[in-house]
Order: structure tokens, then sequence, then C-alpha cells
């Protein structure tokens, strides 16, 4: 039971810290790392073309999600996919997206 208070209260406090736009950044002051429930499997890929992009935090309203990986086609040849990240700041950690290159 702490454990799921501590989450809620994590996610409270980054809920306060977000804002509607999409380009929003939130400051967290823990690193979150994967959902412990979470299980990455990645399937086959579709075609040779595909890329896999990595799992990330992706904005959802005023707060962050956990959005799973996924093979998509690169938007034109030779892109290559840059890996969302997490960034230290002074006030905490930011979430920089993925991007193609």
């Amino acid at each position: 039971m702490k454990k799921y208070g501590r989450v809620l209260m994590l996610a409270s406090a980054i809920s306060l810290f977000a804002v509607a736009s999409s380009s929003a950044q939130v400051i967290v002051r823990a690193r979150l790392g994967r959902p412990r429930t979470a299980v990455v499997v990645r399937p086959a890929r579709p075609t040779p073309r595909h890329v896999w992009v990595s799992e990330e935090w992706a904005p959802s309203g005023r707060t962050y999600v956990y959005r799973q990986g996924y093979w998509a086609q690169p938007p034109r040849p030779r892109a290559v996919w840059v890996e969302g990240r997490w960034r230290h700041s002074h006030r905490g950690y930011v979430w920089v997206n993925g991007y193609w290159r």
C-alpha cells in the first residue's frame, strides 16, 4: 500500500507541473522508470524498412503517460530514430521526446 501511495503522490506532483500544451515540459524530482508491471516484448519486424521506436513518456492532457515501443516506417530515406531521454535540469528531470533525424 505504501508503494501505491508514493506512486499516486508522484503522479499528482507531475500533474501539478504539467500544462495543456503538448510542447509542455514536466519537471520531476525523481527519475521515472518503466512501470514495474510492464513487460517489453518486441514483436517481429513487419518489413525490413521498419525501425523500432523505443518506449517513452508521451504528453496526455495535463500529465505524461508511459507509451510502449512500436515498429514505424521512417518518414524519409536514411532517417534515424533518436530515442527520447530524461534530461537533468536544476529543478529536476525533463523528458525530451524522441524524434526522427
